[in-house]
């Protein structure tokens, strides 16, 4: 059986090398899971949302692209390559 190789759970980009795991709900608010995340995907979410905004949305990551600027933000990065990074503020 082939493994299926994992991809970004915010953007659905696949990884080369540069990969992160993002609590959907904080560990500060009693989260648990862990998903896979580019790092520029990882940095977008925790600037776009506080932990308290995070821990009430849960692990669907379509309630996050509701946020427009996050929306407009994968839809500009999903066309990079899987290592693509950018300085971010």
């Amino acid at each position: 059986m082939t493994e299926k190789a994992p991809v970004c759970w915010l953007c659905g980009r696949g990884f080369e090398t540069r990969i992160q795991w993002h609590h959907p709900v904080p560990k500060s608010k009693k989260g648990r899971g862990t998903v896979p995340v580019h790092p520029i995907c990882h940095k977008a979410i925790h600037t776009n949302f506080t932990n308290a905004q995070l821990a009430r949305i849960g692990d669907e990551p379509a309630r996050l692209l509701e946020d427009a600027t996050l929306a407009k933000f994968v839809a500009w990065v999903k066309g990079k390559p899987p290592d693509f990074h950018a300085p971010t503020r």
